[in-house]
């Protein structure tokens, strides 16, 4: 066995080197190819039912609309009941011919289950399921007082995917349908005090990925890894160390930095393109796909980048960041913040 992976350590550098050189061209001809054929005859979602969880808010929210303008019949759900009412109203106005919605919390098996029950139940088929729930703990990992306060990111992040998925699956063949799970540039990218929403990312990546090789042709998957965009997270809401919801706007600002950030309508337009094209994958600001590379050619870059301007030397305020001074101290908030996260007026639950 040992010789067997000597073998294989000197020839798969090699033999992969080759197969990039020579196959690499016409991979990508093909790709662009599929790519443009796509984007001429995209799915129509009208009269297709579409149900989201996390739409109570940020992108969820404006992935309702963007649903409702092509005429998808809607099944919204979140913890919000009033929130999502008001989701509902606006994504019926804007076109959809049928909304209904459900009041339910991902992290638990019982409410994602009931979540399907209700979809079937009202509308008999399920074409498109939009896995957005999130929450976003921040927090240096050693300054965690209580390790379990941080367990909803997985709970919410991963399992409320993956709880979702499951008992949407048997509907989502009957009808060819799309998996389109939100997750984030984070699942490769390692900002500080982001450690277990990151990996929560990165779980919900490697899953999906590992479904579609399961799933072959019967269901698509599409894997959305967004850079920052309007979201209540953006807006300074946190999942804090107590494990309370908190709302902190100059955390906020230490945190997002001087990344210029996506306004919620227009990545929402991204995605439900992108999911009616077929994409497998889905960067968007599409900008964003460069820090992959970073991060595969150029680890260390990141991680300084992410040491120089976000966390501060022992002793001193997280709010003395580099990031942060140069937000306070210069006109780029204006430029790289949407107005909303200005003036930003926000609930705690």
């Amino acid at each position: 066995m040992e010789f067997v992976h000597k073998i294989l350590n000197l020839l798969a550098p090699i033999i992969t080197l080759n197969a990039f050189v020579f196959f690499s061209p016409p991979y990508l001809i093909f790709k662009i190819l599929r790519f443009v054929l796509r984007s001429v005859f995209p799915e129509n979602v009208a009269g297709k039912v579409v149900v989201i969880a996390g739409a109570s808010s940020g992108i969820g929210e404006h992935l309702a609309y963007e649903y409702a303008r092509r005429g998808a019949y809607l099944v919204l759900a979140a913890r919000r009941e009033k929130s999502l009412e008001g989701v509902a109203e606006r994504a019926s106005r804007l076109g959809s011919p049928y909304v209904i919605t459900v009041r339910a919390d991902v992290s638990k098996l019982e409410d994602c289950q009931l979540l399907i029950h209700e979809a079937i139940n009202h509308f008999g088929q399920l074409n498109h399921l939009v896995n957005n729930a999130s929450v976003t703990p921040l927090s240096m990992f050693e300054d965690v007082n209580d390790i379990t306060n941080f367990a909803p990111s997985m709970d919410i992040n991963f399992w409320g995917s993956v709880y979702t998925t499951y008992f949407a699956i048997p509907h989502l063949k009957r009808s060819k349908g799309r998996i389109i799970v939100i997750a984030s540039s984070g699942s490769w990218l390692n900002a500080p005090r982001l450690s277990f929403y990151n990996a929560s990312k990165a779980a919900v990546v490697s899953f999906y990925e590992t479904l579609r090789v399961e799933l072959r042709s019967d269901i698509g998957i599409t894997i959305v890894t967004p850079g920052l965009t309007e979201s209540e997270m953006t807006k300074g809401k946190f999942l804090g160390k107590s494990g309370e919801m908190e709302v902190d706007q100059e955390m906020r600002d230490v945190e997002l930095t001087v990344v210029p950030m996506e306004p919620a309508e227009k990545s929402a337009k991204a995605i439900v393109n992108s999911a009616c094209r077929g994409d497998n994958y889905l960067t968007d600001p599409s900008w964003m796909t460069v820090t992959f590379y970073y991060k595969l050619f150029l680890p260390e870059v990141i991680d300084w980048f992410c040491r120089w301007l976000l966390i501060t030397r022992p002793g001193k305020s997280p709010t003395q960041a580099l990031g942060k001074i140069i937000l306070d101290q210069t006109w780029l908030k204006s430029i790289l913040y949407p107005d909303s996260l200005l003036s930003p007026e926000i609930k705690v639950n």
